[in-house]
């Protein structure tokens, strides 16, 4: 498989989220990706434990996993901390990869997505002079499907 270039950023999609053009920076100091979540509680629903939890600042849509665990993971200040990992399909130049992220806090931090090692190896080379490559793409072939007549 031949690696593609990706910038220092780039606005990714949570399809199955219906999450569009979302903020990631790409960091390849980080072993795993993250995402901004926050009411982060674990519960139980008929007998099974459950997470439930907001995405990327918005309380008024709650996601709901029953396939979750936690993960020892060390925090840029260099403390480790506990988190909840769950595996989301993340959409990146047209293609879709199902990969684990770790649920984090991330208010303070400009980007409410972070893509890691995990998901970049074996896929992408990181140029960090550019940056929006996929997004800008999207919109490419958005506009070229848009001038196709039937």
């Amino acid at each position: 498989m031949m690696k593609r270039i990706i910038g220092g950023s780039d606005r990714i999609d949570f399809p199955e989220l219906e999450l569009e053009n979302v903020e990631a920076r790409i960091d390849t100091g980080a072993k795993s990706s993250s995402i901004r979540a926050s009411y982060i509680k674990e519960t139980e629903k008929d007998g099974k434990k459950i997470l439930r939890f907001c995405l990327l600042g918005n309380r008024k849509k709650t996601y709901y996993f029953d396939q979750y665990w936690t993960r020892e993971v060390k925090s840029s200040n260099g403390q480790t901390q506990k988190r909840f990992v769950v595996k989301l399909r993340v959409e990146i130049f047209g293609h879709r990869t199902l990969t684990d992220f770790t649920l984090a806090r991330r208010k303070e931090m400009r980007y409410p997505v972070l893509l890691g090692r995990r998901l970049l190896r074996n896929r992408y080379v990181v140029d960090v002079s550019k940056k929006n490559l996929s997004y800008d793409q999207k919109k490419i072939n958005k506009d070229a499907n848009s001038n196709i007549i039937s």
